[in-house]
């Protein structure tokens, strides 16, 4: 849209001036492109190798932050806008000095020991911080194609000390050392990088992730009839694509309080259906069914030896991705 703009000149001349806003951005504050977040790929175990490094791997939401002029958004990896419900961090990169920044980062609440919790971030307890990790754009240059070094210095100067912006940690130079101080702070685990690297849209093996702790995304695919002095439902069975059908991997009856249970069940009224949509579903009686839709964040030990979860816990709900793109993890090696 053109909007007239009138300057005084010289001799009190006025000049009209016409200029472009794009959705309330100037357009020379925009930033040229959009994107899709750079994703890891999930490997089985530790390793060493030089030239990469060796981060810490929240538990949190992915944000990649816009901002143009004085205009902040804050969008998650699917481009859902977060912004309003995190003021105080897009206050914070607004007062940032570059006029154009885009940045890549997890949203995420600490616990005490300063190990991030999904769990807190999902029940909006503690201070959200915008743990930041790469650089793509930065005044008025495009560092996409730029080695990941390259866009982490950038990174650096861009970002002060601040207690809602920080800089990713980095854990050790060697990958078996950080992969023993991520164990042995209780970390999710580590993501190693290619310091030689672009930044890639998708997933890619420039970047790849280690697991600590077995957390990981499973669709909602119905419940059981509620036992003893429980209300609304009992467990929840879950699943996960493979291929192009959902694979039962077992249920989750933990990490539930009385709100959350009501709170559950009211959302999944709408999804209720008659067949399962499961393969692999469990003989039992008093099962519901529901349209694979939601996503949970699990918790849990291990995968057995038929490929079901050990002691999961829920953590909560993610809206951050799409239910076709929740499958089951299979790590490279």
């Amino acid at each position: 849209m053109l909007f007239p703009i009138r300057f005084a000149g010289a001799g009190r001349n006025l000049i009209n001036m016409k200029v472009a806003i794009d959705g309330g951005v100037l357009l020379r504050s925009r930033i040229p492109f959009r994107i899709q977040p750079m994703l890891a790929t999930l490997v089985a175990k530790p390793f060493d190798r030089g030239g990469w490094d060796y981060e810490e791997k929240y538990d949190g939401d992915r944000i990649l932050a816009y901002k143009e002029g004085d205009r902040v958004r804050l969008l998650s990896r699917n481009g859902k806008d977060r912004t309003e419900r995190f003021p105080k961090l897009e206050q914070a990169i607004r007062q940032l000095r570059p006029e154009r920044l885009l940045l890549d980062g997890e949203v995420v609440v600490f616990d005490r020991k300063q190990v991030s919790r999904f769990q807190l971030l999902q029940q909006g307890q503690g201070e959200a911080v915008y743990v930041v990790f790469d650089c793509l754009y930065c005044a008025q240059q495009d560092f996409r194609k730029e080695s990941l070094s390259r866009r982490r210095a950038v990174l650096e100067r861009a970002i002060p000390k601040s207690p809602l912006l920080r800089l990713s940690r980095l854990l050790s130079v060697n990958g078996l050392e950080a992969y023993r101080i991520a164990k042995r702070k209780g970390f999710e685990g580590l993501v190693a990088k290619d310091l030689s690297s672009p930044y890639v849209e998708g997933r890619s093996k420039y970047w790849l992730k280690v697991k600590v702790h077995q957390e990981d995304e499973f669709l909602i695919c119905g419940y059981t009839r509620p036992a003893g002095s429980r209300k609304y439902f009992g467990a929840l069975l879950l699943g996960a694509y493979e291929g192009r059908e959902v694979r039962y991997v077992g249920k989750v009856g933990t990490g539930f309080d009385g709100e959350t249970l009501g709170a559950l069940y009211k959302k999944f009224q709408p999804l209720r259906r008659s067949r399962s949509a499961l393969t692999g579903t469990p003989r039992e009686a008093g099962l519901t069914f529901m349209a694979p839709r939601l996503i949970a964040q699990i918790a849990f030990q291990e995968w057995t030896a038929d490929r079901k979860l050990r002691q999961p816990v829920f953590l909560g709900l993610r809206d951050d991705k799409r239910p076709q793109e929740v499958a089951v993890p299979r790590p490279s090696r």
